[in-house]
């Protein structure tokens, strides 16, 4: 939600503290404010204050640009009665912010009374008030029928244990919980976020030990506090989400895609999708054309040739049919023309050929075998199976992957999407807060590298050469990008990034390795997922020697991990059904556009089963930008394209 001036914004506690320092950050983007807080004297004065910035947005008013309300958030009908005349007053609400809180001094177990005017009093304050402007607040927002942001003001002591305070703490968690519980409000329009600093220099927190407060790192800056909300207000991916803002680390999201997998049930979606999405009848025609190496050569257009062959019918029984819409292309095509992914001496290598070309594809199920029941003719499929470069391939039903439609994005899903989200999970063992850097970035699955690490809350270097990649690794949120023609990475790194990289994604090899290998942080991890600078010298794929390699690692506690995604089968499905997600929230940039834009497509055209060839050469010049695809049929993208 971008701020803008004549926005209505209401505060609760808003007369100190944190609450205090959001209405004045809210006037200044020129937002009317109300301010509700049970102590008139400050709640007045953080009015006034609000007034004064929004005199620099507005002149002659017939409403107050701020007004305080004084209320005591635990009393349900005077808290109605505050949004109530908010409503009155400035015809709407676009932001809720639920900020009043207070801690108790007599530790629960200690306390004699019944609790009333203390630990009762806290939970009253600290949760159920917080539960009910959020629930006033939702209901205005979806009766006015307009988008709103609820920003519900959390605490570090709700994401871990705070022995001094256990109501406090207890009380947070709760408010934690119930805002990531109401992520799916964002269907009506309305975005529920949490923010959790640690602790803040305000009249709360100076009661407290001041050896608390410096084991922890000292007092985070009001001004953290006001970015960390105006994020969580901002960013329209944003719902449920909980921003846990510290000294020591700066800002995270919690938890981390590694944790939050670890409790997720995902109802099953290959059957949900292929009930949902079916398309016409497939015909067969008599033959179709495909691709083959048929000659060892790590020249793919060498290697290759276009045959036209018979299609075999009827399908065999445990397989299925399918008709290839679109295939990706990869660095790797090369290695495997060159036979380089198949065990055993070049004569058993060359004893296989013709072998079928290209690792992945999406299409649509044109027949099935008779053992075949769960999946039906017409169904939408993505396959990783050798064989893509063609017109029709047979593979056994139980390797192809349920998707929503076969469109080109969905290519770009498959091993460049895969590898980068299982990768980053398995062998990076990514959390959050890190410095994670990626090689030759601007292409296929450095483009979902850098949005993962981004979602995952690290701060991500890029690089790439050229000003058009550039400005593309910008756009989709890379904090630091290295263009290679401009400036050397080796003094970029250790100029502004001294302490290293906790995770590099590395796909370059050469020289390259060598690089980043000097510039990983102690525990560092470097993920190898491939070398593409050395798949095509003249005499193919050399093994390099990398001298003193376990000497550096050893002496930093370093880790070298390789990544080969026919691994990790196992994960295929549920990492595309969770990249399918983030691209359906918005999360993930899956555009097809030109330069400066947000792209995980290459623009180039390769149209036909034939343009195979051309499309691996383009791949290899390194001119391309996002995912290279071939549109094996035409026809059929231009009617998919209509739908």
């Amino acid at each position: 939600m971008e701020l803008k001036p004549g926005m209505s914004a209401l505060v609760t506690g808003g007369g100190s503290g944190i609450g205090k320092a959001l209405c004045i950050a809210l006037a200044q983007k020129g937002l009317f404010v109300t301010v509700v807080d049970f102590s008139e004297e400050n709640g007045r004065e953080a009015a006034s204050l609000v007034q004064n910035e929004n005199k620099k947005f507005h002149g002659d008013l017939k409403v107050p640009s701020a007004m305080f309300i004084k209320c005591d958030v635990t009393n349900a009908g005077d808290l109605s009665a505050a949004f109530g005349k908010h409503v009155d007053t400035y015809g709407g609400l676009d932001i809720c912010i639920n900020c009043a809180g207070i801690a108790i001094k007599t530790l629960v177990y200690d306390d004699r009374s019944d609790g009333t005017s203390t630990w009762k009093h806290a939970v009253n304050v600290n949760l159920v008030a917080v539960i009910d402007g959020t629930r006033i607040a939702s209901q205005i927002m979806r009766s006015g029928k307009k988008p709103g942001v609820i920003i519900n003001i959390g605490s570090a002591a709700g994401l871990y244990p705070m022995n001094f305070d256990p109501i406090y703490s207890g009380t947070k968690a709760g408010v934690v919980m119930f805002t990531r519980s109401l992520a799916p409000l964002k269907r009506h329009g309305i975005r529920v976020n949490v923010l959790c600093p640690e602790f803040v220099q305000t009249n709360m927190a100076e009661q407290l030990s001041r050896r608390i407060i410096d084991v922890t790192g000292g007092y985070i800056k009001m001004e953290d506090i006001v970015n960390g909300t105006f994020e969580l207000i901002k960013d329209e991916s944003k719902a449920g989400a909980c921003l846990w803002i510290t000294k020591r680390r700066g800002m995270e999201y919690w938890p981390t895609p590694e944790e939050q997998r670890k409790y997720m049930l995902n109802l099953p979606k290959s059957k949900r999708m292929l009930t949902q999405n079916t398309f016409s009848t497939v015909q067969t025609p008599e033959f179709y054309e495909k691709i083959v190496v048929h000659t060892l050569s790590h020249n793919f257009r060498d290697a290759t040739r276009l045959e036209r062959v018979r299609l075999r019918l009827p399908v065999e029984p445990h397989n299925a049919l399918v008709k290839i819409i679109y295939a990706g292309v990869n660095a790797s095509d090369v290695n495997f023309s060159a036979g380089r992914y198949f065990s055993g001496g070049a004569k058993e290598t060359a004893a296989r050929l013709p072998l079928d070309a290209g690792f992945e594809a999406v299409g649509i199920v044109a027949s099935v075998g008779d053992s075949v029941n769960h999946i039906k003719v017409g169904s939408p499929v993505a396959l990783m199976t050798f064989g893509a470069y063609s017109e029709f391939t047979q593979v056994p039903a139980k390797h192809l992957l349920p998707v929503p439609r076969p469109d080109p994005e969905v290519v770009a899903m498959l091993t460049s999407g895969l590898t980068a989200s299982i990768a980053l999970e398995k062998a990076g063992q990514m959390a959050s807060g890190q410095v994670v850097l990626v090689t030759a970035a601007a292409g296929g699955t450095g483009q979902f590298a850098v949005q993962l690490a981004k979602l995952a809350g690290n701060k991500v270097v890029a690089t790439c050469g050229g000003k058009c990649k550039a400005a593309l690794l910008s756009s989709l949120g890379v904090d630091r990008v290295i263009n290679y023609q401009n400036e050397k990475i080796k003094d970029v790194l250790k100029k502004e990034f001294p302490r290293g990289a906790d995770i590099i994604y590395e796909s370059v090899g050469g020289e390259m390795f060598d690089l980043c290998l000097n510039a990983l942080a102690v525990h560092g991890r470097l993920i190898v997922i491939g070398m593409i600078s050395q798949y095509q010298g003249e005499h193919g794929w050399k093994p390099r020697n990398y001298t003193g390699l376990c000497d550096k690692i050893l002496a930093k506690s370093q880790t070298v991990a390789g990544f080969f995604l026919i691994q990790y089968a196992h994960l295929w499905q549920d990492h595309l059904d969770k990249l399918f997600d983030l691209y359906a929230s918005g999360k993930l940039k899956l555009c097809m556009t030109r330069c400066i834009q947000q792209v995980s497509l290459d623009p180039k055209k390769f149209v036909g089963v034939a343009s195979a060839p051309d499309a691996v050469e383009y791949l290899h010049s390194g001119k391309s930008v996002g995912k290279v695809v071939v549109c094996i049929d035409p026809s059929y993208s231009q009617t998919l394209a209509k739908l």
